[in-house]
């Protein structure tokens, strides 16, 4: 896929045409607009894209995560909860010592999933 560079560096500059094929690899269909639009997205990407290969990490060492503690097992010791009349007056409803919440799973009545 031919594309031109910007005149300032060496990121590629998508044209309307090329984002219409990108769209349609992915099966979208998109205005001119739109791929107009995209095109100056996905430009910028590159132009970014471009900025990180010109780095220089000879002797970073690559890394999973930027904390150190990362996936560290913590205690998952017992602690007490909340008082069941702050949860009330904190819910939108609430029916004696029960809140009313959204119902989140299809079925039948009665609860079944």
């Amino acid at each position: 896929m031919g594309h031109e560079h910007h005149p300032t560096n060496d990121a590629p500059v998508l044209q309307r045409q090329q984002t219409h094929r990108i769209a349609h690899l992915a099966r979208l269909e998109l205005t001119d607009e739109q791929a107009a639009m995209y095109a100056t997205q996905l430009s910028r990407v590159l132009a970014y894209v471009e900025q990180l290969r010109a780095l220089d990490l000879e002797g970073v060492k690559p890394m999973l995560h930027p904390h150190d503690r990362f996936g560290e097992a913590v205690a998952d010791d017992p602690r007490e909860g909340l008082d069941p009349g702050v949860v009330r007056r904190l819910a939108p409803e609430s029916e004696g010592a029960f809140i009313r919440v959204p119902k989140v799973l299809g079925g039948t009545e009665g609860g079944g999933a």
